[in-house]
């Protein structure tokens, strides 16, 4: 195939697209139910127009037939008062009048014939044309459901699509929500346990010391604890104050002293 053929159908094939997507089916079969309603006008012109021409013929045979009735009449008159001459004269010229009512008669049967087949040639274009508007009318309205039910379709989709946008920006929004609590919370007890000191509010220095020192003697004496457990320093002095006088260990200066008899010291 050459390049001229191949450009020649890619382009009909679009341009066959872009009439497609333009076309409208209801604007279609308007136009062509238009253009039966115009072959059935001039179909019925036509019919009118035989229809007239056969009735002048009627009209001129009618007045022919007259004439031809008179020359009659007067060629008895002429004979009944001795003018024979009168009647051949009568008798001529109605001769002459039946050739003419022979051709119009002839004519007449004609346009007859054709007007009666236009006539029914209208009727069944009437008919046809009818019966085409009302097919017409359910495919436009078939159509235009169809055109209404894929736009809803369409607008579906597109809700669809969107709330799921709409789903996943929630889940955003709630995922970051928990982090702000979460890192508000850590702030808070940061704030809480003086690892973070707050600048927001009025900085006062002595009741910070008193907190820190308030703090140390905890630490100091659970340090004196975890070395008395390892055997590396003597409990410390809160472990024994408040115990019963039997529960208290001897100090290294008790335990260096010696026993008196009977277990007294």
């Amino acid at each position: 195939m050459s390049v001229m053929k191949r450009m020649s159908m890619i382009f009909k094939s679009k341009a066959n697209r872009a009439l497609d997507r333009m076309e409208d089916p209801r604007e279609t079969l308007d136009y062509s139910y238009q253009r039966q309603l115009e072959m059935l006008q001039k179909v019925r012109r036509g019919v009118a127009d035989v229809a007239t021409s056969r009735k002048r013929l009627e009209l001129q045979i009618n007045q022919l037939e007259q004439q031809q009735n008179k020359l009659t009449e007067q060629g008895k008159k002429a004979l009944q008062v001795g003018r024979e001459d009168l009647a051949r004269e009568a008798l001529t010229r109605r001769a002459g009048l039946d050739g003419q009512l022979t051709d119009l008669r002839a004519q007449y049967q004609q346009l007859q014939g054709e007007e009666e087949k236009l006539t029914l040639a209208s009727q069944r274009l009437q008919a046809k044309v009818d019966s085409f508007r009302t097919r017409k009318e359910t495919i436009k309205a078939t159509y235009t459901a169809a055109e209404a039910q894929t736009k809803i379709n369409e607008a579906f989709s597109g809700i669809s699509e969107e709330m799921g946008d709409v789903g996943l920006a929630i889940q955003r929004a709630e995922e970051k929500t928990e982090n702000m609590k979460a890192r508000a919370g850590a702030i808070d007890e940061l704030l809480a346990s003086g690892a973070l000191e707050d600048f927001s509010g009025p900085k006062d220095d002595i009741q910070a010391e008193l907190d820190r020192m308030g703090q140390g003697p905890g630490v100091d004496v659970e340090l004196e604890r975890l070395k008395a457990e390892l055997g590396q320093a003597p409990a410390p002095k809160e472990l024994n104050q408040g115990a019963p006088a039997a529960q208290q260990q001897d100090t290294p200066q008790q335990a260096e002293w010696p026993q008196r008899p009977g277990g007294a010291q």
